[in-house]
């Protein structure tokens, strides 16, 4: 009975030391710890350690003051340290950057309502194509040809286009018909991307004084009207224009001429009908020169029916320029109507043969659905398209961007 009674009042050995001991010793390893053994509220054990690390730091600080509180402050000024404070400025500048202009997006609008009739004609037929089709194969690629051919993109292009697929279809074993929007306007952006056909960005000039522009072109492409277009656009853009009516063999072309140079409000140098279109050429290169005109552009005849005439002229007209600004002059810019299809490819075939065509522009695309002749004559000719034509306001004049056009194009 006495050594029962004796074994009773026994203190527990080890009690107090584990708790005193890891408590004090080791703060932050309960801390890590409690956390892991209680894995089924981790909520409460969350809320729980931060009461008690606060208690443990608390108490810790009185027995080496100097020591901890170093260690304290070091650890938050590295931390704040190596915050990236810069990250959030730094990622939202440039998405303020790529957001477009409202003129931009203006445009863009205005282009795709011009390729409506063009875009709606090739995926209704590329629809019907792929009807029951799984994935692209020869009678697939076969109906694709048919369809860029009479969207008026060319035969040559067309094949061109047609073999680049073929090469994917190959590499890639299997192309899900789904697929085959997006493989086409890949290839065509491609095709434009490696012709001439660069990016015009502004209607800005001033680098030659004057900037000479000869505008050539069958009648009835919308040449003149595309003109006082021009000047109305490089107005705009800070330059001082003045337009020159060489089409001396039409009595309605100078009219009209001079009517559009009341409406954008720039000098227009004619003469009679019938007069020598090199003499207006000159006179009016000279006006510019002497009155310090930024751009002179000059307006010409446009006939086809004898090539060798009209190469006669063209040449002659260069050759009076170039007397008085060497190198004028600076841009030929050959001026076809989209709705014409091949017709426009044939006449660009007739007017590079008769002078150096260095830029084209398309007009009429918003009344077309031939608007693929764009890509065709870019890929044949080797020549930019600079300027495009997609209504008939006169701020309907838009600078070409390849990629905004297949965009478009493409866009549903």
């Amino acid at each position: 009975m006495g050594l029962f009674d004796l074994f009773r009042k026994k203190p527990k050995p080890a009690a107090e030391p584990a708790v005193v001991q890891e408590t004090v010793v080791e703060p932050l390893e309960e801390a890590i710890v409690v956390p892991k053994e209680q894995p089924a509220e981790p909520v409460q054990t969350i809320e729980a350690t931060e009461p008690v690390v606060e208690t443990i730091v608390e108490e810790a600080l009185p027995a080496t003051p100097e020591v901890q509180q170093e260690e304290i402050v070091s650890t938050e000024e590295a931390s704040v340290a190596s915050e990236p404070v810069h990250v959030p400025i730094a990622i939202t500048e440039p998405v303020k950057q790529d957001e477009p202009s409202p003129e931009e997006l203006e445009s863009k609008e205005e282009l795709e309502k011009s390729l409506e009739k063009t875009k709606s004609g090739l995926f209704s037929k590329l629809t019907k194509a792929i009807v029951g089709k799984s994935t692209v194969d020869a009678d697939v690629l076969d109906e694709l040809e048919e369809i860029l051919v009479t969207s008026d993109v060319g035969v040559n292009t067309t094949l061109k286009i047609i073999e680049r697929i073929e090469k994917r279809v190959a590499r890639d074993k299997y192309l899900n018909t789904s697929e085959l929007n997006e493989i086409l306007r890949e290839e065509i952006q491609a095709l434009l991307a490696e012709n001439n056909s660069n990016d015009f960005e502004n209607f800005e000039y001033g680098k030659q004084s004057p900037y000479v522009i000869m505008v050539v072109g069958v009648n009835g492409v919308g040449k003149t009207t595309t003109i006082g277009k021009l000047a109305h656009k490089l107005k705009a853009a800070g330059n001082q224009v003045v337009l020159g009516a060489a089409d001396t063999f039409r009595a309605a072309a100078v009219d009209q001429l001079k009517l559009w140079g009341e409406r954008v409000g720039v000098r227009v140098v004619a003469q009679d009908m019938g007069s020598d279109p090199a003499s207006v050429a000159f006179d009016t290169v000279q006006s510019a020169a002497a009155n310090g005109d930024d751009v002179a552009i000059i307006d010409t005849a446009g006939r086809l029916h004898n090539k060798v005439a009209l190469m006669n002229e063209l040449s002659k007209i260069k050759k009076v320029m170039d007397k008085i600004v060497p190198g004028a002059p600076h841009e030929i810019l050959l001026v076809l109507d989209a709705s014409t299809g091949q017709n426009a490819i044939e006449q660009c075939k007739q007017f590079t043969e008769a002078t150096d065509v260095n830029a084209l522009a398309l007009t009429k695309l918003d009344g077309t659905a031939k608007g693929g002749v764009v890509i065709g004559i870019s890929d044949q000719f080797k020549i930019p398209v600079k300027y495009i034509g997609v209504g008939e306001s006169i701020d309907d004049l838009q600078l070409f961007n390849k990629k905004a056009f297949v965009d478009s194009l493409f866009h549903q």
